[in-house]
């Protein structure tokens, strides 16, 4: 066992946990925040996707002790049912969901490709690295690559993305 602390969602948390206890099952089974999903358990599916420090990472795939100091946000810490963040009010306006398993992990990641946008970090689709980002349909379409939804919601959730990234322009 081991001494963990970190911030979630705005929150202070300290825990005693084993050594290799994933962020993940330290979110779902320790602190009882459930929206991030356990879906391929291998860093495939991206259900788990939730930000740390700011940058997205697949919670599966990264031990909660390796988090000690850091910030961790959740689909809860975005918003809430009467307060929604502005990405998950255009999920809902672009049935950017379907049976909702992705939907946590798919919001996080959104949110968070619009600040690597914002903050000029490059993809693998990037023409040109010296030059700002544009968010264009294939550049969008491989940043949120490592989030599956095999409901097949993908033209709404690109259509939710690209209206809060207009807002942000």
């Amino acid at each position: 066992m081991m001494k963990v602390s970190f911030n979630v969602n705005g929150n202070a948390h300290a825990l005693e946990i084993d050594t290799r206890t994933t962020l993940l099952d330290a979110l779902r089974e320790h602190l009882k925040l459930t929206g991030s999903k356990k879906g391929c358990d291998h860093g495939q599916c991206g259900a788990c996707t939730v930000m740390v420090n700011g940058r997205r990472i697949n919670s599966c795939l990264s031990l909660a002790v390796m988090h000690e100091g850091d910030s961790v946000t959740t689909v809860e810490g975005l918003g809430t049912p009467d307060r929604m963040h502005p990405m998950q009010a255009a999920f809902v306006k672009h049935d950017g969901y379907q049976c909702g398993y992705c939907t946590p992990g798919q919001i996080c990641s959104a949110v968070a490709v619009l600040a690597e946008v914002r903050a000029g970090i490059p993809s693998h689709v990037s023409a040109d690295l010296t030059t700002q980002p544009q968010l264009t349909n294939a550049e969008l379409r491989e940043r949120m690559s490592g989030n599956i939804c095999r409901c097949g919601a993908y033209s709404n959730i690109a259509e939710a993305i690209t209206e809060v990234a207009g807002r942000d322009a």
